[in-house]
């Protein structure tokens, strides 16, 4: 019996020995590393003994770094054809506009197909059908619903997607901060212009091969607006973006811990940095020192082409300023920083962000000042939209002197006029089959005080930037030492 016991004690310590000489396996990305053995970190601090004549061993040993897309990414979407919004399940077709990034990694390239359906299509209510009908549209638009549920790689691959869309901006500029003065440009600045100009070129490169309504297409579509029943259209080029709710994954790739040893570090001055916001920030409901926070969509890298920033990374700011819109078609303002920048790993760098550049609605006609700050402006159509009405109007009940009375016109062409001021074809045609003065003023009055109201005494315009908005952003020196900060 005590020999079988020195046996099984002598072949317990041989199996320990064993699978402590085994070689180390990799370690995963963002996980931390086991404490080892007393002997183990002796001999570690042997072979790291030689440092500066032979790297360490522990620098070559292969990170693992899984390529998943977390869900709620932004997938930006445009159309490449012209859709009739007609039945629910049917089918929708567009290119993806950015390319989708994870870690370092291009997962999702731009311009890949991607298909989705109609899943609902929302009746119209009471007042918005009156409202509809007042202003000469016996056609009033339909609310939607889109989902998007496949994209196609380039080399034919598809991939299941589970997306909640947000609704279409028909036309998608990008608005970008005027240079109050020329500043001389340092060899970071240069980086990120070139950076900046390498993702216009992609985005324009997709774009390029959407086809947008032409100049002829789009007068064809404004004369079809003032008919009275319309069919409702979304046009080529129309963005939508998709919020992932499922996440994505792409597997895994390895990466050597010297090639890690960049991320964390400060980002040179100048950079620019590609976000999307975490939330909306409005005008309308945003107070002095509100937090803001966006999410890289795009890796940094330095100029020796080192991992900075991965995708993911976080940057937290505030709102310096915020004036909501007022009476009087008065306009909000908007002003925010972004302060610190966090990696995934948890280190906090301090920083000091201005916004550079925004995709945005052309409708809202939005402007950014060289500090980074946005405010709603107007057309100036609106002064032309509400002279012209004017005219038709006063042109269309201009009293004439017959016989010493006075008397409203009665020729056809000055009865379509006031109609038309107020309620279109609509208007027009109302006015000409029953060519009475009443009729007339009522629509002419109609038209002015509506086009009046609207352009000069309502509420202004506020600043909105929706969720998901890709932002660009870019750095300087922040105020202050920049001390790394333990995430608590």
């Amino acid at each position: 019996m005590k020999m079988f016991l020195k046996f099984v004690t002598f072949s317990m310590l041989l199996c320990s020995s064993v699978k402590g000489a085994s070689p180390q396996s990799p370690q995963e990305w963002g996980s931390p590393a086991k404490p080892s053995s007393a002997n183990s970190a002796r001999n570690a601090q042997e072979n790291c003994a030689n440092a500066e004549s032979q790297p360490c061993i522990q620098n070559s040993l292969p990170v693992i770094i899984h390529l998943q897309v977390p869900s709620g990414t932004p997938l930006r979407i445009a159309l490449d054809q012209r859709t009739r919004i007609r039945r629910t399940n049917q089918a929708v077709h567009g290119k993806l506009v950015d390319t989708i990034y994870c870690f370092d990694q291009s997962v999702i390239p731009a311009g890949s197909i991607i298909t989705g359906r109609v899943t609902s299509i929302s009746p119209v209510s009471r007042a918005r059908s009156l409202l509809s009908y007042l202003n000469g549209n016996f056609s009033p638009y339909h609310a939607f619903s889109l989902t998007f549920d496949s994209v196609t790689l380039p080399e034919g691959k598809p991939i299941h997607l589970n997306t909640a869309v947000s609704p279409g901006i028909a036309e998608v500029i990008h608005m970008d901060a005027s240079q109050a003065k020329s500043k001389q440009k340092n060899a970071a600045s240069r980086i990120a212009e070139s950076t900046k100009q390498n993702a216009e070129a992609r985005v324009h490169s997709t774009i390029a091969q959407i086809k947008f309504p032409g100049r002829l297409q789009r007068i064809k579509k404004l004369l079809l607006a003032q008919l009275p029943y319309r069919r409702q259209y979304l046009e080529s080029g129309t963005q939508f973006t998709g919020s992932l709710l499922d996440p994505l994954d792409f597997g895994q790739i390895h990466r050597t811990r010297e090639q890690l040893t960049a991320i964390g570090s400060s980002p040179a001055p100048d950079s620019l940095l590609h976000a999307h916001l975490v939330s909306e920030v409005s005008s309308a409901t945003a107070s002095r020192g509100d937090a803001v926070v966006a999410v890289l969509t795009e890796p940094l890298f330095s100029s020796e082409h080192r991992l900075v920033l991965p995708v993911g990374s976080r940057l937290t700011g505030e709102i310096v300023s915020a004036h909501p819109a007022r009476k009087f078609h008065r306009n909000g303002d908007l002003r925010l920083i972004f302060k610190t920048l966090e990696p995934p790993e948890g280190v906090r760098l301090a920083m000091q962000g201005t916004l550079r550049g925004a995709e945005v609605d052309r409708a809202a006609g939005l402007q950014l000042d060289d500090e980074g700050g946005a405010r709603a402006t107007d057309s100036k159509k609106r002064y032309l939209s509400t002279a012209l009405v004017v005219g038709l109007a006063g042109w269309g009940v201009h009293p004439e002197y017959e016989h010493g009375t006075v008397t409203i016109a009665d020729s056809a062409g000055k009865q379509a006029g006031a109609g038309f001021s107020g309620s279109k074809f609509t208007g027009a045609v109302i006015s000409m089959a029953t060519r009475t003065a009443p009729v007339s003023i009522a629509f002419a009055a109609y038209g002015v005080s509506a086009s009046v109201y609207s352009n000069f005494l309502s509420r202004g315009h506020d600043v909105v930037l929706p969720k998901d908005s890709q932002l660009e952003i870019s750095l300087g020196n922040p105020r202050g030492t920049p001390n790394s900060v333990k995430r608590k």
